[in-house]
């Protein structure tokens, strides 16, 4: 005989009760009710039932009048369950069941918590769903008991059905503690609703909001992989594209979360999003279009691929990496060039040439210019930093909106922005924006009028978004720190090698050399190596260690002393994982007072006394100031050949000289053997860099190339 307990929310329909229980006698099965309801409420004559429970009346003799009100209070599901979980007979004869039958919704989560504990029973929602689990088990007992001894899991086409009505009825609370992290830190709990996401006959709507839901569940029940699988197999199911494209954009933004990044995942959510994109920009909305590039836009330029790793898939194939944006309708129209209605005008010759240097946030490399021009006859300077202006800090956080601008929408936010910017511009005869990040993207949305533009970009940006929204028609000059910036930025932006193109300038960074010379402490300074600034996984600084290994195993006096802080471990799951390595390998050598980590100081040319070789171990740069400054100081420089740029016309290689280049940890400690082991041939190498790199490098020769850009009467 097939055991079959029924549990019921309410009170079952007479008749309904009745005829079922019939159909279970015919099908040999020994049936119990049990339920919220009084044992009044049931008539008894004439059914076919082995046991009656009254969930209500079995507390009240086993705990008491005042435990049953409390336990009274909430939804159903919730008042089912409490009842259930404290009554020995339901547990006892749901434990021995076959069947696991909820007659209502109120009962589901009840019959799910129940099949957790007898894995051998079905657990099935509804009457119809209960009688095929009976005849199927007597038409094939010895499947069952094969099922019943090994496979602990209840059917995945009966988990779905149950997990449909779920996802419809979601009463008060039901479904979100069937689907809680706890439950899918079970791996039986994980595996059904996986299954059950799958299933057929799912509507879209509803398997992408329950898709959702398991796959969060997951991800903080400590199943990250299978956070994203869940997602990608409801994607799979869909016929509706836009839910589609938003699961596989959730699934790649969760795979990058856990560290790891599907390529393929990645690119077919950036391709269904712009694709989306370009069919709502085409039916004339520009809200919708511009949420789906902006998905599209900052999965593919997110920070952990680009900024917390040793490579960058932008590097690798630069043009294939664009393809899909540059095939885009919607994406082309960002970028559509919209110019300007009069050409940039010479500064008036009687008055000061009114220069606006502005930024958003970030200011570290302008000081020496500010100061430069603020006591030059010829110049009258304001400074502006977009994030201290209340009007125009809201209108320039994030992309979403300028992109909506661009797509023909947002027509206040363009009324905001001419009203923000246009007193400045009307000031200026030259705005200096450095950093092409937003800051750049908002002054190019509006008509510069007769006033001229330049830009800096440094390196961080072009790893980003906001070149493909700046407006170059509206850009008179673009000032990069080295020439394989200015290579990369103009295979990214194919405006930049149009006719109509601004200027493009290469200036290094501005750097006050002199402060550094200063005496080393001791000879015995060019066994200490330096690295100066490891707050990036760019900076590689694992690299480094891996040259100090080497040079210690020839000589112990070799040392590192660290400058700066560590890395941000909030910045992505990719930058952790890197810095429990590095974390590792500091603590290996910091034991045996081989690593000296002195975090960040205001000193860095009196730290710089006591280090005789500085590293660059980066795997990208703009331009290494720390690496210079530390030259100049009378450290030996030793150049890791940037790998991001190694195989490129230009990169560390063609920006320093060539005896600095190395391309191993091995290379790099061969040259610091050759060149440290005797004081004389460490004096005459580091002097010889020092001098490069203040005649290089200084800002009292760099400063005279921005005279020639700001300064110059040809505009």
């Amino acid at each position: 005989m097939t055991q079959v307990l029924l549990i019921a929310g309410h009170v079952p329909q007479p008749a309904l009760l009745k005829a079922s229980l019939e159909k279970f006698r015919a099908a040999g099965a020994t049936v119990r009710l049990a339920g919220l309801f009084e044992s009044a409420d049931i008539d008894s004559d004439g059914l076919t039932l082995a046991g009656i429970r009254s969930l209500p009346e079995g507390a009240e003799a086993a705990h008491g009048e005042a435990f049953v009100r409390r336990i009274s209070k909430g939804a159903a599901p919730r008042r089912v369950w409490r009842h259930v979980e404290r009554d020995r007979w339901v547990r006892g004869h749901a434990r021995k069941a076959q069947v696991l039958v909820a007659l209502d919704a109120g009962a589901v989560y009840t019959v799910w918590r129940l099949s957790q504990r007898n894995r051998r029973a079905d657990a099935v929602f509804g009457i119809a769903p209960a009688l095929k689990a009976v005849a199927d088990r007597q038409a094939r007992p010895g499947h069952y008991a094969l099922r019943d001894a090994f496979h602990t899991l209840p059917s995945a086409v009966i988990a779905a059905r149950r997990t449909k009505r779920l996802a419809r009825l979601g009463a008060n609370g039901l479904y979100h503690r069937a689907t809680s992290p706890t439950v899918m830190r079970n791996a039986v709990g994980a595996k059904v609703w996986r299954s059950a996401v799958s299933a057929p006959r799912l509507p879209d709507g509803v398997r992408a909001r329950l898709a959702k839901r398991v796959s969060h569940s997951m991800a903080k029940g400590g199943r990250r992989a299978g956070s994203v699988i869940v997602l990608h197999s409801a994607a799979e199911r869909m016929a509706d594209r836009a839910l589609q494209a938003e699961l596989l954009v959730d699934a790649a933004r969760r795979d990058i979360g856990r560290g790891h990044d599907d390529l393929k995942g990645r690119a077919r959510a950036v391709k269904a999003a712009l694709a989306l994109a370009d069919e709502r920009y085409k039916k004339g909305d520009p809200k919708r279009a511009a949420e789906l590039l902006s998905s599209a836009l900052t999965l593919a330029f997110h920070r952990a691929i680009h900024f917390d790793g040793l490579s960058s898939p932008l590097m690798t194939d630069t043009a294939g990496y664009l393809a899909p944006f540059r095939d885009s309708t919607a994406f082309a129209a960002l970028s559509a060039p919209r110019g300007r209605e009069l050409p940039a005008a010479t500064p008036p010759a009687d008055r000061p040439m009114r220069l606006l240097v502005t930024t958003y946030s970030n200011a570290n490399f302008l000081q020496p210019i500010m100061d430069r021009y603020a006591g030059h006859p010829g110049v009258e300077i304001r400074f502006l930093d977009l994030k201290e202006d209340d009007e125009i800090r809201p209108l320039a956080r994030g992309g979403q909106r300028m992109m909506e601008h661009l797509l023909g929408g947002q027509r206040r936010f363009g009324t905001q922005v001419e009203h923000a910017l246009r007193p400045h511009l009307d000031w200026a005869d030259t705005v200096f924006v450095d950093w092409a990040t937003n800051a750049s993207a908002i002054f190019s949305l509006v008509d510069p009028g007769t006033t001229r533009m330049v830009v800096r970009l440094h390196s961080y940006e072009a790893f980003t978004f906001w070149p493909h929204l700046v407006d170059f028609t509206r850009v008179d000059d673009v000032v990069f720190v080295g020439d394989h910036l200015r290579d990369l930025t103009v295979d990214l932006l194919p405006p930049l090698s149009e006719p109509a193109a601004p200027e493009l300038h290469v200036i290094a960074n501005a750097m006050f050399l002199e402060r550094f010379q200063l005496e080393k402490a001791s000879p015995d300074a060019r066994f200490t190596l330096g690295l100066v600034g490891v707050s990036a996984v760019a900076k590689d600084p694992r690299w480094a260690l891996d040259v100090l290994r080497i040079l210690r195993g020839h000589d112990e006096r070799y040392r590192m002393v660290v400058v700066g802080d560590g890395l941000d471990r909030k910045a992505s799951r990719a930058a952790r994982d890197y810095d429990d390595l590095l974390q590792r390998d500091l603590d290996e050598l910091t034991a045996t007072g081989a690593v000296d980590l002195i975090g960040r100081t205001d000193d860095v040319p009196g730290a710089l006394t006591k280090v005789g070789v500085i590293l660059s171990s980066s795997v990208r740069e703009s331009f290494h100031c720390g690496l210079v400054e530390g030259a100049a100081s009378g450290a030996l420089p030793v150049v890791r050949d940037w790998p991001f740029f190694a195989d490129k016309a230009n990169g560390a290689r063609t920006l320093f000289p060539a005896d600095w280049i190395v391309t191993t940890p091995e290379e790099a400690a061969e040259r610091i053997l050759a060149l440290t082991g005797s004081e004389e041939n460490w004096r005459t190498a580091t002097a010889s860099a020092a001098k490069h790199s203040l005649s290089t490098w200084d800002w009292s020769v760099v400063g005279l190339e921005f005279d020639r850009l700001l300064l110059s009467d040809e505009v």
